[in-house]
C-alpha cells in the first residue's frame, strides 16, 4: 500500500479552489475529499477549523441526496526516484470553512485513521468586493530563515522555540484563534549548506565527508533529505496542511550568498561540486515550493508540469529544465503575483535573477525588472493596499546600506583596480549583497514603488516584505517634499508619504503610507557581535560613519531617506499584517517558553499602521 511521506500542503487558495500538495512513498492515484463547506464543517461536529470528528455528508433540505462534495484527484508522478502529487481542489464556496482529508488510491492516509489528529481544513477568500472595511480582513503573516533542528523550549539552550511550531500549537489548542489567512515564506526553507547534526549523520552513511562539498548537500537526493527533515516536524506539517502557503527561495536554498557577484559565480564553477548542488537545488525548489505557487490555470498552463506528469519519469525533464535556467535566467521567471481581494502580493526573486557582470550590475535582468513594474502599476484604483515580498530588505540600518553602496563603487572601479580587487573581498567576505549592493536596481525599486503609491487611485499602503537578517524592525523612508507646496520649510525638506506630488528633482513622491517590514528568522540565530553591528547601525554614529564611507566612494545621495519606526527585535518571530478595507494593523509575535516546558507567542507590537499614528516611533 502506498503512504503518505510528506503533507499534505496547502498551497494556492482562492474563492472556489485550491491545490494540495503531497510526496508519497509510491505511485497512487491521490485524492482530496472535503466536506460540504461550512455546513460540511459543523456536521463533522465540532466548529469550523477543529476537525475533531470524522468527516461527514450534510444531509440536503428535505433528505434529498446532498449536492457533490467539493473535491479533486490527480496522478502522482515521479522525479529522481520519488512520487509527487499536487491535486487541484474545485467546488469549494467563497468564505467557507471546509475540512478535508487525503487519500491515497482511495486509502485514507491523513488524518491518519484513529482520530488523534484533526481534520485539515481549506478556509476561501471572500468574493471579490466583499473585502472593504465592512467585511472579513485579510490576515498575512511572513518571516524567514527556518533552520530544521529540534526546538528548544528552555530559556538560554540551543536555538528556542520554532515561531511555527508555536503557532500552530496555538491554533491546536484555541481552534477559533485568529489564523492568517497566507503565510509568506521569504527565503531559507532549507539549509543546505548548514545541515544538522542528524542530516550530517545521514549524509555520511551514503557517500563520504572527505571530498567536496563534505556535510553540505551535494545532489537531489540529498535536498529531499532537508525537506522530509523540515516539514515532517508535526507542529509545522499541521499548520502547513491548514494555512495556505506562498514561498520564494533565498541563498541557504542553495548556498550562502547565492550569485554575490560575477567573481564569486567564477570561483564556485571552478569547483567539481557546484553544478550538481545548483541544478539540485533549481530541481528541488521546482518540485517542492515553486509548482506550489502557481494557481490552478498556471498549472494547467504550465507546458514542464503537464511533460512531467505524462512521463512514466520526469527526472530528466525537471533537470534538463533546471540546466536551462541556470545558464539564462531568464528562461523562466520565478517571481509571481497573488491577489487577495483588494491586496496584491508580487513575489520577487532577488537571487536567480541577478545581472552579475560588473558594469552591468542589477538585482532583477530586465525582463524580471519589467514584469515587477508592469504588476505594480497595473489595474490602478483596484487595491487597497500593495505587497512586495523580496527576501532581501530594500531598506537597511543606514550604516549598513551606505557600506554596502560604498562598497558597490570600489568594486565598480571608482577607486581604481586596488581599491576594486579589496572591494570584491570585503563584499565576500562581509555578505554585502543585498538592494543596496545594486545602486541602480535600488533606486528603480525605490522610484516604482512612489509611483505605484502615488496618484488619485493609490493604494492606502505599499509594503515591502522581508527577511535574510535574523532580525525585525520597520523602517519607513522619507521622499523631498514637493518643491514650493504649502507649509515646506524649503526645497530638499523631507516628509513621508501622504500628499503625493513630484520633489524638488522632479521625483514622484507617493501618497501611500509605505513601509519596509523586515523579520526573520522563524527559527534560527544571531550571533551577540551581529546584534551589535545592526544597532549599531541605526545609531547616529552608525549614520556617520556610513556618511563617511559614502563619500569616499562618491556615491550618489539616495533619492530617499528613511528612520527605524520600530525596533530592532531580535528572536525567533513572527510578523502579521492585517488588512480589513484601507485600514492595515501589524503585530509582531515572539515564540518564547512558557515556564512549563511549552512555549507561547508574546506579542512585541500591536500597532495600526495607517491614520494619523500609524507608524509611529517604537
Amino acid at each position: 500500500m502506498t503512504g503518505l511521506r510528506l503533507g499534505p500542503l496547502l498551497r494556492y487558495v482562492d474563492e472556489h479552489s485550491a491545490t494540495v500538495w503531497v510526496e508519497t512513498d509510491g505511485p497512487c492515484e491521490a485524492e482530496v475529499r472535503c466536506a460540504g463547506g461550512t455546513e460540511g464543517a459543523r456536521a463533522a461536529g465540532g466548529p469550523p477549523g477543529t476537525g475533531g470528528a470524522p468527516l461527514a455528508e450534510a444531509a440536503a433540505p428535505g433528505g434529498t441526496a446532498p449536492p457533490a462534495a467539493p473535491g479533486g484527484t490527480a496522478r502522482s508522478w515521479r522525479v529522481g526516484g520519488h512520487h509527487y502529487a499536487l491535486v487541484t481542489v474545485t467546488g469549494l464556496a467563497p468564505e467557507s470553512t471546509t475540512p478535508y482529508r487525503v487519500l491515497l488510491d482511495g486509502r485514507q492516509v491523513w488524518p491518519p485513521p484513529g482520530g488523534g489528529e484533526p481534520a485539515p481544513v481549506i478556509r476561501t477568500l471572500p468574493r471579490p468586493g466583499t473585502d472593504g472595511a465592512d467585511g472579513a480582513p485579510v490576515r498575512v503573516s511572513f518571516g524567514s530563515c527556518r533552520w530544521a533542528a529540534p526546538p528548544s523550549t528552555t530559556a538560554g539552550a540551543g536555538l528556542g522555540p520554532d515561531a511555527l511550531d508555536t503557532l500552530s500549537l496555538r491554533l491546536t489548542a484555541d481552534p477559533h484563534a485568529e489564523r492568517p489567512d497566507v503565510l509568506l515564506l521569504l527565503g531559507d526553507q532549507v539549509y543546505a549548506d548548514e545541515t544538522s547534526e542528524a542530516t550530517r549523520r545521514w549524509i555520511a552513511e551514503r557517500r563520504g565527508l572527505e571530498e567536496p562539498p563534505g556535510d553540505q548537500v551535494a545532489d537531489y537526493e540529498e535536498y529531499t533529505r532537508l525537506y522530509d527533515e523540515s516539514w515532517s516536524d508535526p507542529e509545522l506539517r499541521r499548520l502547513l496542511a491548514t494555512v495556505p502557503s506562498c514561498m520564494i527561495f533565498d541563498d541557504h536554498d542553495v548556498i550562502d550568498d547565492w550569485n554575490t557577484s560575477e567573481a564569486w559565480l567564477a570561483e564556485m564553477e571552478a569547483t567539481g561540486w557546484w553544478r550538481e548542488r545548483v541544478l539540485s537545488g533549481l530541481m528541488s525548489y521546482w518540485v517542492y515550493q515553486h509548482l506550489g505557487n502557481l494557481s490552478p490555470a498556471g498549472l494547467a498552463a504550465d507546458p514542464l508540469f503537464t511533460a512531467v506528469r505524462e512521463a512514466p519519469d520526469g527526472t530528466a525533464l525537471v533537470r534538463e529544465f533546471a540546466a536551462a535556467a541556470y545558464a539564462d535566467p531568464t528562461h523562466v521567471r520565478w517571481s509571481y503575483r497573488r491577489d487577495f481581494g483588494r491586496t496584491r502580493l508580487l513575489m520577487v526573486d532577488t537571487r536567480a535573477a541577478r545581472v552579475l557582470p560588473e558594469q552591468r550590475r542589477a538585482m532583477l535582468d530586465k525582463g524580471e525588472s519589467d514584469w515587477l513594474r508592469e504588476q505594480a502599476l497595473a489595474d490602478p484604483g483596484s487595491r487597497d493596499h500593495l505587497l512586495i515580498g523580496t527576501s532581501l530588505p530594500w531598506l537597511l540600518p543606514p550604516a549598513i546600506h551606505d557600506t554596502e553602496q560604498w562598497n558597490a563603487a570600489l568594486c565598480g572601479g571608482e577607486r581604481g583596480s586596488r581599491w576594486a580587487r579589496w572591494g570584491e573581498k570585503v563584499r565576500q567576505g562581509a555578505d554585502l549583497e543585498h538592494w543596496a549592493a545594486f545602486p541602480a536596481s535600488f533606486d528603480a525599486l525605490t522610484e516604482l514603488i512612489a509611483r505605484a503609491g502615488g496618484g488619485p487611485e493609490a493604494p492606502a499602503t505599499v509594503c515591502v516584505l522581508s527577511g535574510d537578517v535574523h532580525h525585525a524592525y520597520i523602517a519607513e523612508p522619507r521622499w523631498p517634499e514637493p518643491a514650493g507646496r504649502p507649509g515646506s520649510t524649503a526645497p530638499g525638506t523631507e516628509a513621508p508619504g501622504g500628499a503625493g506630488g513630484a520633489g524638488p528633482d522632479g521625483a514622484v513622491r507617493p501618497s501611500a503610507r509605505v513601509f519596509q517590514l523586515t523579520c526573520s528568522p522563524l527559527h534560527n540565530s544571531v550571533p551577540a557581535a551581529i546584534k551589535l553591528g545592526f544597532r549599531f547601525g541605526w545609531s547616529r554614529a552608525g549614520r556617520l560613519l556610513g556618511r563617511v564611507l559614502a563619500r569616499h566612494g562618491r556615491v550618489r545621495r539616495s533619492p530617499v531617506s528613511w528612520r527605524k519606526a520600530g525596533g530592532p527585535w531580535f528572536g525567533n518571530q513572527l510578523m502579521t499584517l492585517t488588512l480589513r478595507g484601507r485600514e492595515a494593523a501589524l503585530t509582531l509575535h515572539r515564540a518564547e517558553p512558557d515556564g512549563n516546558g511549552g512555549a507561547r507567542l508574546a506579542t512585541v507590537l500591536d500597532r495600526r499602521m495607517t491614520g494619523p499614528d500609524g507608524g509611529g516611533a517604537g
